[in-house]
């Protein structure tokens, strides 16, 4: 017989770290740059993030707290997705703390600015990919007694996409070759890909 160790989120999970965010996992980083009302460029990651439609693209992600990044984004109705990868796994990592609004997080990390084409924030000069995004919508989420909780979500429409050509392998993104990474969950993991494999869905007779 399989045991589990199972638990309620509400009363607590009885081990050293709490195992969901490991479970969900790994999970892309939306490394989302966005500008302020007074022109303050801002580079943040967020691990609460994945695409949710194809036709037409359109990517959320989730932000805890009234972060500068959720604010931008609601004054411009903007922001870029930059793809995290392990050549600046490091400067991604030093976007993340918490700076003053005014600061400009792409200084703070060493990277440059690239002007993006249908948005006012720029985007990562260097990254392996970016996708400009318009603002659908920004929602309060709220728990089972219909009381808000400390996250809301960002809704934003792809409107225009970056691929570095050096990345496109006969036509296809080859994101072993630009080193995708994602979270894994516990404080400090994280996963780089390096090998893809293919499984097609069946067909039916």
């Amino acid at each position: 017989m399989t045991l589990y160790h199972s638990f309620d989120p509400a009363q607590g999970h009885g081990l050293p770290h709490d195992p969901i965010k490991a479970i969900i996992a790994p999970r892309p980083i939306g490394w989302i740059s966005s500008v302020g009302a007074q022109g303050a460029a801002n580079l943040a990651p967020y691990s609460y993030f994945n695409m949710f439609c194809h036709r037409p693209p359109i990517l959320i992600f989730g932000s805890e707290g009234r972060k500068d990044t959720l604010a931008n984004v609601g004054q411009s109705g903007g922001f870029v997705f930059n793809l995290a990868t392990r050549d600046l796994a490091e400067q991604m990592n030093a976007t993340s703390g918490a700076y003053p609004p005014d600061t400009d997080e792409f200084e703070v990390a060493g990277v440059g600015k690239l002007a993006s084409e249908t948005i006012a924030a720029p985007r990562v000069a260097g990254a392996a990919a970016a996708m400009e995004c318009r603002l659908l919508d920004i929602r309060q989420l709220y728990d089972l007694d219909r009381k808000p909780v400390i996250s809301q979500l960002i809704i934003g429409q792809v409107t225009r996409v970056h691929i570095r050509a050096d990345l496109l392998v006969d036509g296809l993104f080859d994101l072993v070759r630009a080193g995708t990474i994602a979270r894994c969950g516990y404080r400090g993991d994280y996963v780089q890909a390096t090998q893809m494999f293919e499984m097609l869905r069946p067909q039916p007779d």
